[in-house]
């Protein structure tokens, strides 16, 4: 009879330890599948909880799970707060609107702001200083509407897939919702996506912008905010303005919310999934026209 063991040659070879990936790391904390997203981010904290994610990471995976439920609707700027362009408005006089907002790009409308008949990129209106009689309707691109109702999950995916940035948000009678950007979207998952404010330091957080009008931090603390614009915010029971505002509210601020308080209008100008990120501060007329004495040598 052959003998039918290996040869040492051919003998099985016990493998070498490697390390655990992240993922089977955090397989083991599983002792069961989770049933319900619920489940699932009891998951994630618990992994929080040992040190297996980060802060960071465990917030942007939350705000991916966020994102598969919202809708268009739930983070769109509103109508009422959209900047528009009237395609009958020659080019010199848009200028002043253009430069004061800051925009990339702008919906532009005929007749009514429901009928939005294209997008203008900023950045388009170069070829303006080459050719003074361009009209406004050669400069346009497509707009694309999309649905209230539309998941931004799904959105995201489009937006990549078409190479577009921005759309234009629809109700069920076909007018004009309002808008969201593809900046907008990625802002639920990453956070706020820092622009040339971001670097100013917690210490200068009030920044002029037009006349009676500022830009805002949500982070500022509530007595540098009264004392500036001479209003009583309650500072007993918050720290910043954005904390005042959510308890104003009684939930996460959104972009388009707005709150009038001692002749001040605040509007929410930008804010993520968790928090108001920035603030637009406006005083009503009947307040008069004083410039904050805190501000008067900015400009």
């Amino acid at each position: 009879m052959s003998d039918t063991s290996p040869s040492p040659a051919y003998a099985t070879r016990t493998p070498k330890h490697t390390p655990k990936t992240f993922f089977e790391r955090l397989s083991a904390l599983i002792h069961r599948e989770p049933e319900d997203r619920e489940d699932l981010k009891a998951v994630l904290e618990a992994a929080y909880g040992r040190d297996l994610l980060d802060a960071e990471a465990l917030s942007m995976i939350e705000g991916v799970l966020a994102v598969s439920e919202l809708t268009a609707g739930d983070i769109m700027i509103p109508r009422s707060r959209m900047d528009m362009l009237d395609v009958s408005q020659p080019i010199d006089a848009l200028l002043p609107t253009i430069i004061e907002t800051a925009h990339s790009r702008f919906p532009v409308y005929e007749d009514s702001r429901d009928n939005v008949i294209g997008i203008l990129l900023a950045k388009d209106l170069l070829r303006y200083i080459v050719d003074r009689e361009l009209d406004l309707r050669t400069l346009l691109r497509p707009a694309v509407f999309i649905p209230e109702s539309k998941r931004l999950n799904v959105l995201l995916r489009e937006f990549r897939s078409n190479r577009n940035h921005i759309a234009i948000v629809v109700d069920e009678h076909g007018g004009t919702a309002g808008l969201i950007t593809i900046e907008d979207v990625l802002e639920q998952i990453v956070g706020e996506i820092e622009d040339e404010f971001d670097d100013a330091s917690v210490e200068q957080s009030i920044f002029p912008d037009g006349k009676n009008r500022w830009r805002v931090m949500a982070l500022t603390n509530i007595r540098r905010f009264n004392e500036t614009f001479g209003s009583s915010l309650d500072d007993d029971e918050y720290d910043t303005v954005g904390g005042w505002m959510a308890g104003t509210l009684g939930r996460i601020p959104r972009r388009g919310d707005r709150i009038e308080r001692d002749d001040l209008r605040i509007d929410v100008i930008r804010a993520d999934a968790r928090r108001a990120l920035w603030l637009r501060v406006s005083r009503l007329p009947s307040s008069g026209t004083a410039v904050p004495s805190a501000l008067s040598d900015q400009g």
